[in-house]
């Protein structure tokens, strides 16, 4: 009788672990997300304090934009895959998804992409403080 009285708390115990580690992956997302968005806007302020000296319409602000909507994505997107790992633990039937992590790595590598050519396109322009005349 001892047994089967031990046997609910262990499984409560594996479950609260579960969702412990759900919980600190979905923060994990969050941060991300944070540093997405507060990337995208490091890069439209910099854009900005630059002094051109023939006035032309850049891509910062589109690169800044972009890097914010794919933070803001990220956090709806880690939101609802929270709740449904956490319904998944509940109900015993979790399997982790491989799709959210390639669309997650392809994202951040595409944007990687986006600061490189910024910078390089910015260090070629005429107006750049980085070539000298």
């Amino acid at each position: 009788m001892q047994v089967d009285d031990e046997k609910p708390t262990q499984q409560n115990l594996s479950r609260a672990i579960d969702r412990s580690a759900n919980e600190r992956t979905f923060l994990a997302w969050m941060r991300a997300a944070v540093a997405l968005m507060g990337f995208g806007v490091i890069i439209v302020r910099l854009r900005v304090v630059q002094i051109p000296v023939q006035y032309r319409l850049g891509m910062g602000w589109k690169l800044g934009l972009i890097f914010s909507l794919i933070g803001l994505a990220t956090v709806l997107i880690s939101t609802l895959h929270y709740f449904t790992v956490r319904r998944q633990i509940d109900e015993d039937t979790y399997e982790p998804s491989d799709w959210l992590i390639f669309v997650f790595s392809s994202a951040v590598g595409l944007l990687g992409i986006g600061v490189i050519y910024f910078i390089f396109a910015g260090a070629v322009s005429p107006s750049s403080f980085v070539v000298p005349d």
